[in-house]
């Protein structure tokens, strides 16, 4: 049953009591306990509580924040709850949550009738739910949707406030969209939270004595949702992986501003397959739909967002080179948007971050003319933002968000100049203790963000925090460098396919192969085997080497060391083997 305010505007049920009987999950709101719906556990088949249900004592009662949805497997279905949550900040007056933890609850008593072959795909299922009950940066408000930016919120429909909260979302940053379907069939409306992934952050300023508050809240869209490596560029129907539409909110004396930006792989189709390599090479593939699939996401972008300005941030020589040529070669069958190629490691190295004025310079005409939105306090809109700025570099992590936060430092700027609090000469870089807080948002956004796509926080997070290279920075790149690596080798299959699952790209069904016919060779089984016969032959070979006094030791310990080396050629020539790859779904 939905519920509402006297203003109005709907609101979803806050906290929630789970009652767990023998039979059946019971979900009900504590303020209005006559609210809620069951979930069967033999046969996850949902039915909305009754006036006068009693259903007697359950065997345990506990307090949930919300319901994230419901997945159905092989034996049965799974009802995803928010058991935690934190207050981290409001947007437009309301508050936001962060998901602190979640859990899966089984509702699949048919297991104990399925074959052995279903029982071992059920239970790589049930390991892929429990990669996704740790999903990072999952945000979510009770009284408004935090999907829609401001410009675009102004200009809906009176009354559209008053809809269900899934309804007035943007289905593009809708986390959990395809786990609503059934919440939304039996109309629990007030039970549904649409979960945003991505960053919120907020920081309190005190500009010139005038309490400021500046936002950041970034979109991260599922239409091509993954990890790092495997998921690049974009799909036959131009939508990018790692695409993130990111929102800067100032809010002061009753004015409103609203910067928007995007970020996305570079929307060509190419891939980068792990082979125990630190970095393994870049591959354009040779489609015949190339030209489509690049003029279908831009095409996309004009509609939603106006001109468009699309800055390329690879190197220009090496892989990336000749990925970033074959983006200038599609780009240039666009005459409507204005493509930049700008080598951000030739230009501004490790630490010259301030060279990124370089490239303001190129395009400062038209990113001004693009604006930004201002509204004041009585709503009436002052400016609109009339264009994007849409920025890549290979991940669209590091470099992306550097460039990024100087376009953002900017635009503030000239948004506080208009509103009267700085005068045509002053920056807000002037003003060090809140501009060190406004790097830290973006710092912090760069890190949250990462995470969800590489599995670490990102490098060059000194230059957005401090404007340079740090030490202590290097020696933290290095560690989430070496971590990358190994998450992108051994661990992100297994979490790419968890994305593949709750988003609906794979479909579980009894008539499809089993994920284990999918992908016949066991790459788990023979890393242990080749990482123990590598460590045991370097071992022998360095003491046998160090205890060796006659020619028949030597010769051992050269046949010794061959035979390592050849354990090693062979691992390194099958590197793509012996990675943990995705097994439910092809690149595309």
């Amino acid at each position: 049953m939905e519920t509402g305010s006297s203003s109005g505007r709907f609101k979803l049920h806050d906290k929630l009591e789970l009652q767990e009987f023998q039979d059946k999950y019971v979900v009900k709101s504590i303020e209005s306990p006559g609210q809620g719906f069951s979930i069967s556990r033999h046969d996850g088949n949902i039915e909305p509580l009754e006036e006068d249900d009693h259903s007697g004592s359950p065997s345990k009662v506990s307090t949930i924040y919300g319901v994230g949805g419901t997945i159905r497997l092989l034996a049965g279905t799974y009802l995803l709850v928010i058991t935690s949550q934190r207050e981290v900040g409001t947007f437009l007056g309301f508050p936001i949550f962060l998901v602190t933890s979640m859990k899966f609850l089984p509702c699949n008593e048919a297991l104990k009738f399925s074959t052995m072959q279903e029982k071992k795909d059920e239970a790589y299922f049930v390991t892929l739910l429990k990669t996704v009950e740790l999903s990072p940066g999952l945000y979510y408000s009770y009284e408004t949707d935090i999907t829609l930016n401001l410009q675009r919120r102004l200009k809906l429909a009176e009354g559209w406030e008053a809809k269900p909260i899934w309804k007035q979302a943007d289905p593009r940053f809708v986390w959990n969209r395809n786990l609503l379907e059934e919440l939304i069939e039996f109309k629990l409306d007030g039970f549904i939270i649409p979960l945003l992934q991505g960053s919120f952050q907020v920081a309190q300023m005190n500009l010139k004595d005038k309490p400021a508050k500046v936002a950041l809240i970034s979109r991260r869209c599922t239409r091509r949702l993954g990890t790092r490596m495997w998921r690049r560029g974009a799909n036959l129907e131009g939508d990018t992986a790692n695409f993130i539409e990111t929102e800067q909110l100032m809010e002061l004396q009753g004015f409103r501003s609203s910067l928007l930006q995007v970020r996305g792989s570079i929307p060509l189709l190419w891939e980068q397959i792990v082979d125990l390599s630190y970095k393994p090479q870049l591959r354009t593939i040779n489609h015949e739909q190339t030209s489509n699939v690049v003029a279908r996401h831009f095409q996309d972008l004009l509609q939603r967002y106006g001109e468009t300005i699309a800055i390329d941030l690879t190197d220009k020589q090496g892989d990336e080179g000749q990925l970033s040529s074959a983006y200038a070669a599609e780009m240039q069958k666009l005459p409507n948007v204005r493509y930049i190629s700008f080598d951000f490691h030739q230009v501004c190295g490790s630490s010259n971050f301030n060279n990124l004025q370089v490239l303001y310079d190129q395009i400062s005409a038209d990113f001004e003319k693009q604006g930004y939105f201002l509204v004041d306090a009585e709503g009436n809109v002052l400016e609109e933002q009339r264009g994007i700025v849409r920025s890549n570099c290979v991940d669209c992590l590091d470099r992306t968000n550097v460039t990024q936060s100087f376009l953002a430092r900017k635009s503030l700027t000239v948004q506080l100049q208009r509103i009267g609090v700085l005068t045509a000469t002053e920056d807000i870089s002037l003003f060090h203790e809140d501009y060190e807080k406004f790097r830290t948002l973006w710092a912090e956004q760069g890190d949250e963000i990462s995470l969800e796509y590489a599995g670490t926080h990102a490098l060059k997070g000194d230059m957005v925090r401090y404007g340079k290279q740090t030490f202590g920075g290097l020696i933290k790149d290095a560690m989430s460098a070496l971590s990358r690596y190994y998450l992108n080798n051994f661990q992100d299959g297994l979490r790419q396919d968890a994305l593949d699952l709750i988003s609906g790209r794979y479909s579980v069904s009894r008539n499809n192969p089993s994920p284990f016919q999918l992908n016949s060779f066991e790459s788990l089984s023979y890393l242990p085997v080749a990482s123990a016969l590598l460590i045991g032959g370097l071992t022998v070979t360095s003491l046998t080497l160090q205890q060796g006094r006659n020619a028949q030791q030597y010769v051992s310990s050269v046949l010794l060391a061959g035979a390592t080396a050849g354990v090693m050629a062979v691992i390194r020539a099958n590197g793509r083997q012996f990675c943990s790859r995705p097994r439910l779904c092809g690149l595309l």
